[in-house]
């Protein structure tokens, strides 16, 4: 059976399969096995973004992949980690400096992942520039899809994509002109919504019109691939599912990736600890703490952003185990090797066939 679809034709893959990772190595694999692979570089500094962007090209050739960006309104103007730090409630601080006085933490040595840059205006108009000259075939927009930014985008060629949470996001988000939905469930890894990504896609979809959607939040098996187009979704955004990848491993710090190796569907928590926004990750003493009474509420992004930032970067860097976490969806539970990106990708064109064949059968 061939799982070649219109959406397949239109941006040159042979299966409608996005993967979503912060690896080069994997996004390239993934566009090398059939699929549609996407780089994670919001945290990234432009010019790192420039080259990873030119290191994935020369990976994958004249085949396709995209790069996303999370572009949350409401951000701070400048790239000001004083004017944030200045502003943080003090009992915040004091719980945190607990933290590292509980687990016996070192200090960084350098700012963390999320306290390189402050999330602001001023680093996100220098990001967007670095995907807009660059050659990426697709630019994904992870939270917001400013519509000026989408039109830029699509002026130079490159098809625009927009992840969304709920049915009311959706007239905004084609309003801005963007090419690809993902609806993305409550089962997601990382920044996801409340609604299940069963009762969510079907009503995208409907409400998307000619626009495609992809399904996303719980998306591990060729099984769930087949569910996602019985609902009307024409492909699927995938996340979690590269994580345990050979390509990821540089990525992935060892602790973390027993934890996931281990973790079950109900191993994974939302939390707003990470960054401010609701975050799905593997349970561990770090959302426990923030879940247990008396710990204060996370503040909104970018203040818990720099609130913790250092403090996540210096767990990993100093191997405080029960601490190492990482996002990961509930589809997590079917992962539990590490593979290449090409296996993967092979077992779940299989599986997806075999599914649809079933369901042949079935009719």
């Amino acid at each position: 059976m061939n799982l070649k679809n219109p959406l397949c034709e239109r941006f040159g893959i042979e299966y409608p399969i996005f993967g979503f990772a912060h690896s080069v190595e994997a996004v390239a694999a993934i566009s090398r096995a059939g699929g549609f692979g996407v780089y994670g570089a919001t945290r990234r500094f432009p010019q790192e973004i420039r080259d990873e962007l030119a290191e994935i090209r020369e990976l994958v050739g004249d085949g396709v992949f995209g790069v996303d960006l999370v572009l949350p309104p409401g951000m701070p103007e400048h790239n000001s980690r004083e004017a944030i730090e200045a502003e943080i409630p003090a009992a915040h601080q004091r719980f945190v400096d607990g933290l590292i006085e509980k687990y016996a933490v070192p200090p960084a040595t350098e700012p963390g992942m999320r306290t390189r840059f402050i999330r602001s205006t001023e680093i996100e108009e220098e990001q967007i520039a670095a995907v807009l000259e660059s050659d990426v075939n697709l630019f994904a927009c992870g939270i917001g899809s400013p519509p000026e930014i989408i039109s830029r985008a699509k002026s130079l060629g490159k098809n625009t994509l927009a992840l969304i949470g709920a049915p009311h996001h959706v007239a905004r988000a084609r309003a801005s002109g963007v090419d690809v939905l993902v609806a993305q469930g409550y089962d997601a890894g990382a920044h996801t919504g409340p609604i299940g990504t069963f009762s969510l896609v079907p009503q995208i979809v409907d409400a998307a019109g000619h626009t495609p959607v992809l399904a996303a939040g719980g998306v591990a098996t060729g099984r769930h691939i087949a569910a996602a187009l019985a609902m009307g979704a024409q492909g699927v955004w995938m996340g979690t599912a590269w994580l345990l990848s050979k390509e990821h491993e540089d990525e992935m710090h060892p602790v973390n990736r027993e934890k996931l190796k281990a973790a079950g569907s109900a191993d994974t928590v939302i939390t707003r600890s990470e960054s401010g926004k609701t975050f799905r990750q593997v349970r561990t003493a770090w959302s426990q703490e923030w879940e247990a009474d008396g710990a204060p509420e996370p503040l909104k992004m970018p203040y818990q952003d720099v609130l913790v930032g250092d403090l996540l970067g210096a767990i990993e860097e100093h191997d405080i185990e029960p601490l190492i976490h990482s996002g990961a969806g509930q589809s997590i539970a079917y992962f539990d090797e590490v593979r290449s990106c090409a296996d993967i990708m092979s077992d779940l064109v299989d599986d997806t066939e075999r599914a649809l064949e079933q369901l042949r059968g079935f009719l």
